[in-house]
C-alpha cells in the first residue's frame, strides 16, 4: 500500500466522518487512483490533500416569500472545488437532501468528470435545500432571485459557471440568469449554462447527459464486437438524463424497458421507443408530481410500488437518478441476471460495496459516471464556446462534437487502465486519466 495514500485516507476519515456522501466519494477515488500515485513530487507537494479539498466553500441564507406572504429561509451552498484546468464549472441542485456533504461530493465528482473532457474547465458543485416541487412559478422565481443575490459576486464566465442539476431545469436557470444580469449589470451569457435557446442556450443540451452515456456504452459494445441492436436496458429515473438515454438507445436499435421514481418503477416490455412515450416522459417531469406510476396508468404496463428496477433481467443497466440508489443486494441481483454491461450516468449511483462487487466481477463490464456521465458538461462547455463566438452550431454539429468528445473520454479511460496494468477496468482508468491531467496542471502552477 502506498504510505502517502494511506495517510491521506486516514486524515479524510478523521475530518469527514460526519459527511458520508463526500467521504464515500473520495475514499473510493483514492483506492482507484492509487496505482498512479507514482511520482515522489506528489507527496513532496502534498498534492492529494489539495486535490480532495475544495479551494473555496461557502454557505449562505436564502430568504424568500411564498404566494401567501409567508417568509421562509433555506440554505444555499457552493463548493468551488478545483480551478487548475479552468474556471469552476458544475451544477446547482435544489432538493431537500442538499447539504455540505452532498455539495462537496458533487463538486469533487464534477472536477474529475470535467477534466476527462479535455476542455479548459475546472469543477464545482452547489445548490440549496429547497424543494421546487409544488411551488408556483412566482415562488420559484423569488427563490432563484434571492439565491442569486447571495451568489452573483462569486460567479462569471472566467470565475465559476453554474449549470442545472436535480431540481434546476431551464425555468430555474432562466430566473437565475435574469437575476444575475440585474445584479451584475452584465449580459454575460457564459455566466450560466443550460439556458434557453432564445438567450444563449445550446441545442442538444437537455438530452446531452443521456446521449453521452449511450455513446460511451456504444464504444464498450464495439470493444466486445457487439451492437446496441436488440439490447434490453434497465434505467432509473424519468428526468432529462433518462429521457436522453431512452431516445438515443431507440435510435441505435435497443430499447429501455424500465423507468423509476420515488414511488417505485415501471416495466414496459415493448420498450420506451415511441415519440408518444418520449413526450409523456416530458409531461411527467413537468407535472412536478415526481411519480412514475402515471406512465403505467397511461400505457397499461406493470408498476412495482416501492421497488427499484435492478431486479429486471436485461442486457444493460444504466443508473440515471441519484447517488447510492444501487446497493449490494441490487448488485447481487444484477449479476444473478447475467447483465453484461453496467454504465453509470448519474453521479455515484452505487454504494462503495456495490460498485466494488460489480467492478471486480468477471461477468460484467463496467463504466463509471466520471466518464460515461460526462455528456451534460460536454455540451455545457460547448454552450460556453458558442456564447464566446456569438454563433450557434446546428444540432448535427453539436451532436457530432459530443460524440467525438465521448469517444476521446473512452479512449483515455481505456488507455490509462492498460498503462497501469488494470486490463479493461474503465472505472479505474477514467479516474486515473482525470487525476493525471489535474495533477500535471497543479504541479505546473506551484503551491
Amino acid at each position: 500500500m502506498n504510505e502517502y495514500v494511506a495517510r491521506v485516507r486516514e486524515n479524510l476519515k478523521r475530518l469527514y466522518a460526519h459527511e458520508p456522501e463526500y467521504l464515500q466519494c473520495v475514499l473510493t477515488w483514492l483506492e482507484l487512483i492509487e496505482p498512479a500515485v507514482d511520482d515522489p513530487r506528489y507527496e513532496q507537494t502534498d498534492l492529494l490533500s489539495r486535490m480532495v479539498e475544495p479551494e473555496r466553500m461557502f454557505t449562505f441564507l436564502v430568504p424568500w416569500v411564498d404566494d401567501k406572504g409567508v417568509a421562509h429561509t433555506n440554505h444555499g451552498f457552493r463548493a468551488q472545488f478545483n480551478s487548475a484546468i479552468g474556471p469552476y464549472k458544475g451544477g446547482l441542485r435544489f432538493h431537500p437532501s442538499v447539504n455540505p456533504s452532498v455539495v462537496k461530493f458533487l463538486g469533487f465528482e464534477q472536477t474529475y468528470k470535467n477534466a476527462l473532457t479535455g476542455l479548459p474547465i475546472g469543477g464545482a458543485g452547489g445548490g440549496a435545500d429547497f424543494d421546487p416541487r409544488g411551488k408556483s412559478n412566482r415562488e420559484i422565481m423569488r427563490f432563484c432571485q434571492s439565491f442569486m443575490t447571495a451568489m452573483y459576486r462569486y460567479i462569471g464566465a472566467d470565475t465559476d459557471v453554474p449549470a442545472g442539476d436535480i431540481g434546476v431545469g431551464a425555468r430555474e436557470v432562466g430566473y437565475l440568469y435574469g437575476a444575475y444580469k440585474h445584479l451584475s449589470g452584465r449580459a454575460q451569457s457564459s455566466a450560466l449554462t443550460g439556458k434557453g435557446l432564445t438567450y444563449g442556450g445550446s441545442l442538444v443540451r437537455i438530452e446531452a447527459a443521456g446521449y453521452g452515456a449511450v455513446y460511451f456504452l456504444d464504444r464498450m459494445l464495439a470493444h466486445q464486437n457487439d451492437t446496441m441492436q436488440g439490447k434490453r436496458i434497465a434505467i432509473s429515473g424519468f428526468g432529462n438524463m433518462s429521457w436522453g438515454v431512452c431516445r438515443k438507445v431507440a435510435q441505435l436499435g435497443g430499447k429501455v424497458v424500465t423507468l423509476s421514481g420515488p414511488d417505485g418503477y415501471i416495466y414496459d416490455p415493448d420498450g420506451i421507443t415511441t415519440q408518444e412515450k418520449f413526450d409523456f416522459m416530458v409531461q411527467m417531469r413537468m407535472s412536478g408530481q415526481d411519480k412514475v406510476q402515471a406512465y403505467a396508468d397511461k400505457f397499461g404496463v406493470e408498476f412495482h410500488a416501492g421497488k427499484r428496477p435492478w431486479e429486471v433481467p436485461v442486457d444493460v443497466v444504466i443508473p440515471c437518478a441519484t447517488q447510492n440508489e444501487l446497493d449490494v443486494d441490487d448488485a447481487v441481483r444484477i449479476l444473478a441476471n447475467d447483465v453484461k454491461y453496467y454504465v453509470e450516468a448519474s453521479n455515484m449511483p452505487a454504494t462503495t460495496e456495490a460498485l466494488k462487487l460489480l467492478r471486480l466481477s468477471p461477468k460484467i463490464l463496467t463504466a463509471g459516471a466520471k466518464a460515461s456521465g460526462s455528456g451534460g458538461v460536454v455540451v455545457s462547455a460547448l454552450e460556453m464556446a458558442q456564447n464566446s463566438v456569438r454563433y450557434s452550431w446546428t444540432h448535427e454539429e453539436v451532436e457530432q462534437r459530443l460524440r467525438d468528445i465521448m469517444n476521446s473520454i473512452y479512449d483515455a479511460s481505456a488507455a490509462a487502465a492498460e498503462q497501469y496494468g488494470l486490463g479493461y477496468d474503465l472505472i479505474a482508468g477514467n479516474d486515473i486519466a482525470a487525476f493525471k491531467r489535474i495533477a500535471q496542471a497543479m504541479m505546473a502552477q506551484g503551491l
